[in-house]
């Protein structure tokens, strides 16, 4: 009898036990970023499993270059983690129209963001947003703070006190003015054009003008970026136009250069390898007084599968994504991607808290060729990159490249035609 009865405590035992494991349910991340693995796995998803028993999360990256193939494949084959990590723009608007991603346009997380914020992963009239903002990269200029002591030159504020401390640095001869190449082409444009751009074309209203057929690219506001940008090949070093990309990070981290016209994703880097401290200051504005902008460029983001066999868990990670303690946890693991969310807090590394403190006084937009205006040919985001690589060099006038990609745009773009 006693031993009937032993068996009997244990079997409800074992099936109290069952039914305890199988509560558990888990989440799979599809993601392209596989440098972050170890944030994923010791910092954001054990805080998440601690407030949230029975979901655990997994963190499944595959190579960048293999990602949007690797994905896309998974997804129609039905075998696709529950929540996808969500390139900006066309990508995911792709996988989105094909009801690939779910609408997550009524999450309460979406309070959070702006909707500049939200432009990265939504339908075009920004009425449906399919993934949860996590992060941007900001522009601007980081730059050499002992070089700058040793000769006197205050952060510039303006175009002309921009191009003032230039002429100082050239004059002394010790300090190449600014690290920047335009073999890779992409750097003119990124660091450059679309850096210094926004405080021409007013942001966010320059680039909907643009979408909307109202501004054309050899309107003075899209015209000026390019004559100052045709100003800096003098301040850029012998033999800049062989310069690559790593070149130019070198020369920098070297301390060969005074200033690096920049992306915010290189602080962890130029953080390890630099040996003088390192300062940030936004783009110049044009005349004194002007209102600032800067390009905090939506990045990366996070979706559900619309075939997952977990929604209610998957929309509760989301939500958890969208939260401050999300925000501030990922800004502060990875310096230089900043949190898209309207959450307040402090970063720790003083280089990553300085870029993201020209939100409260410049005003965001994104790069205006990412939204709508490279999905024909020519593709306006790459041939930009040639424009202001030619600009720099002196191949190209500024008017001549905003006509060639005015005509290019219209060719292809009916509103500007």
């Amino acid at each position: 009898m006693k031993l009937v009865k032993f068996q009997g405590a244990l079997l409800a035992g074992t099936l109290i036990a069952g039914a305890a494991h199988a509560a558990d349910v888990t989440l799979t991340i599809e993601s392209w970023r596989n440098d972050d693995l170890t944030v994923w796995q010791q910092t954001l998803i054990p805080a998440f499993e601690a407030k949230n028993p029975g979901i655990k999360v997994v963190f499944a990256p595959t190579a960048p270059a293999e990602y949007n193939a690797v994905l896309n494949s998974k997804l129609d084959a039905g075998s696709a983690g529950d929540l996808v990590t969500c390139r900006p723009f066309d990508a995911s608007l792709t996988l989105f129209e094909k009801g690939k991603l779910a609408d997550l346009t009524a999450m309460e997380a979406m309070k959070n963001f702006s909707a500049v914020a939200k432009s990265g992963w939504s339908t075009d009239d920004g009425k449906t947003t399919f993934c949860v903002p996590m992060a941007s990269v900001i522009h601007g200029f980081i730059y050499n703070k002992d070089a700058f002591k040793e000769l006197g030159i205050e952060v510039p504020k303006t175009e002309a006190e921009f191009f003032a401390a230039l002429d100082k640095i050239k004059a002394d001869g010790r300090y190449i003015p600014m690290s920047m190449g335009t073999a890779d082409q992409w750097e003119a444009a990124t660091m450059g054009y679309q850096n210094i751009g926004p405080n021409y074309w007013q942001g966010e209203d320059g680039r909907a003008a643009l979408i909307a057929g109202a501004a054309k690219l050899t309107d003075e506001p899209w015209v000026a970026p390019f004559r100052s940008l045709a100003k800096w090949g003098q301040y850029l070093g012998d033999g800049y136009e062989a310069q690559t990309y790593p070149d130019s990070q070198n020369l920098f981290t070297l301390g060969r250069a005074a200033i690096y016209p920049a992306g915010s994703w290189e602080i962890a880097g130029f953080r390890q390898q630099a040996g003088f401290e390192l300062g940030a200051f936004y783009p110049p504005v044009p005349n004194p007084g002007d209102q600032c902008y800067i390009s905090d460029h939506t990045d990366i983001a996070l979706g559900m599968n619309a075939a997952t066999k977990h929604p209610e868990e998957t929309k509760k990670f989301l939500e958890w994504v969208g939260s401050a303690e999300f925000a501030e946890l990922y800004s502060n693991a990875l310096p230089g991607f900043f949190s898209l969310s309207n959450a307040k807090f402090a970063l720790k590394d003083p280089l990553a808290q300085e870029f993201v403190s020209w939100r409260e006084t410049c005003k965001p937009t994104i790069r205006s060729t990412y939204q709508i205006l490279s999905r024909g040919t020519p593709n306006l985001e790459n041939e930009t990159w040639n424009a202001s690589a030619n600009v720099v060099r002196g191949a190209e006038t500024p008017e001549a490249a905003a006509e060639r990609l005015q005509k290019g745009l219209a060719s292809w773009y009916a509103p500007q035609k």
